[in-house]
């Protein structure tokens, strides 16, 4: 049988902040790395720079939602990704 291709993302939590109802961090998957602003609010997604955003901002998304109330501040967390980058 074989394995579907994955992609292992790191995330690093930066800042949480309940006022403005957001979560700042970075993401990083193969070798791209991208800057991530959340406003769980409301649900909008930042994803920062533009290239290879569109590998992970799905993902990252579902992650977030998934994960939201387990976040904190300077934590360190992976995901799989059902896709090779």
């Amino acid at each position: 049988m074989q394995h579907k291709p994955s992609t292992t993302a790191h995330l690093r939590v930066y800042s949480q902040d309940f006022s403005s109802k957001s979560i700042q961090g970075e993401i990083s998957a193969g070798e791209f790395s991208w800057e991530f602003n959340w406003k769980f609010s409301n649900g909008e997604l930042l994803v920062e720079p533009p290239l290879g955003r569109a590998l992970i901002q799905d993902s990252l998304m579902r992650f977030l939602i998934k994960t939201d109330y387990c976040l904190e501040p300077g934590g360190d967390y992976i995901f799989t990704i059902k896709a090779k980058f």
